[in-house]
């Protein structure tokens, strides 16, 4: 494998990640609001529907991303309105609405199967695309991984590095003191509810219009994103920058799996497009099994050197979740 082909293949990974960013982004803030959003697959496949609808039929694909945004603002909406007016499970209602969403996108995605779209382009920004190595892999992409690069790093920035990003943490732990300092908790769960959703509907019509344009229903290989971006924000520890990380490395196993297959060819090829899925879900448990006994137990039985090293591993991976994630708040 030449250099040539591996950078091709490595930009390949940051422009497949970049709708992963935006639904584990999504989910980091309204996670981090203290609501749990479940709808997020189901939210990836109508709004990868609606938003390859909308371009096609427009013909404008900016109006194709703007739909798949209002699509999971306003799944998100509901989810918010449940969860926090009504007080009911947010994982309930999350989960009703992932596979309402589902099935609502192959019903209604119908008469657009296997349909010829618009799709976006790759934009090389001038100078910047010539730099050597750098250039290819992360100045010559298209502009919805441009955006998910700057996403990235805005929503870290405003999370750890502003005073409503402070806020949003407080509500999100400690909701009640938050609300003694005058934070309207309600109104700004709905808010980053709705932000988040958008979000994650943007991830949507990042796939039919871009990394996999058109639509074709149960065989467009998105269900299920849905749940590995969840699994994702987890593993990220709600820190958009970890998460991002996450999502890379998910890609990138992919794209693994597509360079490996001519050279495992004893390997069947199924096994190598799903791998990336178990191990996404063992670098998870790796992020929760620091605590267990059984692992202080073995911790305890490594020489010593291997065993602080492995500690501190543990350490930078575990992640604990917002205090008051999933809990209603209400004014006493």
């Amino acid at each position: 494998m030449t250099q040539e082909t591996i950078l091709i293949g490595l930009a390949g990974v940051l422009a497949a990640a970049a709708p992963v960013i935006f639904a584990v982004l999504g989910e980091t803030l309204s996670e981090r609001a203290g609501v749990i959003n479940l709808s997020m697959n189901g939210t990836i496949l109508l709004s990868a529907m609606g938003g390859f609808a909308a371009a096609y039929t427009t013909d404008n694909i900016v109006l194709g991303f703007l739909a798949g945004m209002l699509i999971g603002a306003l799944v998100a909406l509901v989810v918010a309105f449940a969860s926090i007016t009504l007080k009911q499970s947010q994982v309930a209602v999350g989960f009703v609405l992932a596979l309402t969403c589902r099935d609502l996108s192959y019903f209604l995605g119908n008469p657009y199967m296997g349909l010829p779209g618009p799709r976006l382009q790759a934009i090389p920004i001038p100078v910047l695309g010539d730099i050597p190595v750098i250039g290819q892999l992360f100045f010559r992409q298209d502009p919805i991984t441009y955006i998910s690069f700057v996403a990235i790093f805005l929503a870290w920035v405003w999370i750890f590095r502003t005073r409503p990003g402070l806020m949003l943490q407080g509500i999100g732990e400690k909701p009640a003191a938050a609300f003694i300092r005058g934070a309207n908790v309600n109104l700004m769960r709905y808010v980053y509810t709705v932000i988040g959703g958008a979000l994650i509907g943007l991830a949507g019509p990042a796939y039919s219009l871009a990394i996999r344009a058109g639509w074709m229903g149960t065989i467009s290989g998105l269900d299920g994103i849905g749940w590995i971006a969840l699994s994702i924000t987890i593993f990220g520890g709600w820190n958009p920058s970890r998460a991002a990380f996450g999502a890379y490395l998910f890609a990138f196993l992919q794209w693994l799996g597509l360079v490996l297959q001519p050279v495992l060819t004893q390997v069947p090829s199924q096994v190598l497009q799903v791998a990336p899925f178990p191990l996404m879900i063992l670098t998870l448990l790796l992020v929760n099994i620091g605590d267990a006994e059984w692992v202080e137990r073995a911790l305890a039985a490594m020489p010593e050197n291997t065993r602080k090293i492995m500690v501190k591993l543990l350490r930078a991976m575990r992640a604990s979740p917002p205090a008051a994630l999933g809990v209603p708040f209400e004014r006493d």
